[in-house]
């Protein structure tokens, strides 16, 4: 039997969600704070049992310093009737990227691209 894809993007979600925080070394308790929804339910988040409102979304990535529209398309919350940009991304210009960002020290880095290959399955 598959799983069903609409709980695989849930969790994957909720391990972006995972992911980030540790990256921007907070704890549940910490997160919850800053956007003012519970740590259980942040708990549930990054363990794929809900998904998550738009009110939600925004708050955490906020406190996540990350843009609204990165959460909102690992939520599978974007607008799928969004047209494509016309021009692909060249090959390995994500990881270039992340490799070039004077923001990021080394750790991070290395943590960004295992996530970034972990989707991209490179």
């Amino acid at each position: 039997m598959t799983e069903d894809p609409w709980k695989q993007q849930i969790e994957a979600f909720g391990q972006f969600i995972h992911t980030q925080r540790k990256l921007a070394k907070l704890s549940l308790r910490e997160l919850s704070a800053q956007t003012e929804v519970s740590n259980a339910y942040l708990s549930q988040l990054e363990r794929g049992l809900h998904q998550p409102s738009m009110r939600v979304v925004t708050q955490v990535a906020r406190a996540l310093g990350i843009p609204a529209e990165t959460l909102l398309a690992q939520a599978g919350l974007l607008d799928e009737d969004r047209p494509e940009p016309s021009a692909a991304p060249e090959p390995g210009a994500a990881e270039a990227a992340i490799r070039a960002d004077p923001g990021l020290t080394e750790a991070q880095r290395e943590a960004l691209l295992a996530v970034y290959r972990s989707f991209s399955d490179r």
